[in-house]
């Protein structure tokens, strides 16, 4: 399981980064993404603490990744941030999509992807088809996920990916020890979006060659 949106203590999450990743690794993770929320009142802050994370890479055989997720900024903020979390030390950028759930200002998924910085759109909603083709031009991937509620639309999120060939990834949005799910669990969540077997292996793919691209650059 390559796991590459969650959440520690240092946002929303209720578990420190070595216990988040500990628990992966029982679970049977290779890979986790520390993407707490971010803004620019705390991105040096994030991104200090999920680097130093890395340390349990070696003690726990598993890729931590240093990331963020952008939440509830200003659409035209949103990729003077993203650049800023590159420049700071980001491995991975995810914008907080406009979910169902919550109040995310019209405007954020458009912004995210038409932003060269952003790696991943977390659960986008009703994206459009103009967002979709967007995201599929810049190699943004749209996310399928396991969070309940923000999930609802995940059928949607399949569906317009599929029609404009952009690039689906599956995460958890982790937030607590239970969200953490298994390769076939995150299997499962990509077929019941409506993807056929073979759509569901290629966005588990899509994560294997985000985290591919990530590794390389730190040689």
């Amino acid at each position: 399981m390559i796991d590459l949106h969650t959440h520690t203590i240092f946002s929303d999450g209720e578990l420190t980064p070595s216990e988040l990743v500990r628990r992966a690794k029982v679970n049977g993770y290779t890979a986790i993404a520390l993407t707490d929320h971010a803004d620019f009142t705390n991105l040096e802050f994030l991104l200090e603490g999920a680097k130093k994370a890395r340390y349990l890479e070696e003690g726990y055989d598993i890729s931590v990744l240093a990331g963020v997720e952008i939440t509830h900024v200003p659409p035209k903020y949103i990729a003077k941030l993203a650049r800023m979390a590159k420049e700071k030390g980001a491995e991975i950028v995810v914008v907080h999509g406009e979910s169902p759930v919550e109040p995310v200002a019209p405007g954020t998924n458009l912004a995210a992807v038409r932003c060269e910085d952003v790696d991943i759109l977390a659960h986008p909603g009703f994206i459009t088809e103009e967002e979709a083709r967007l995201a599929a031009a810049s190699g943004i991937c749209l996310e399928i996920t396991a969070r309940y509620g923000h999930n609802v639309t995940n059928g949607h999120v399949a569906r317009t990916a599929k029609e404009t060939g952009a690039r689906l990834v599956v995460d958890t949005d982790t937030h607590s020890p239970e969200d953490l799910i298994n390769d076939e669990k995150a299997r499962a969540i990509a077929r019941g979006s409506g993807l056929s077997k073979e759509e569901a292996m290629a966005a588990l793919h899509n994560s294997k060659d985000l985290l591919s691209s990530i590794l390389k650059k730190r040689k």
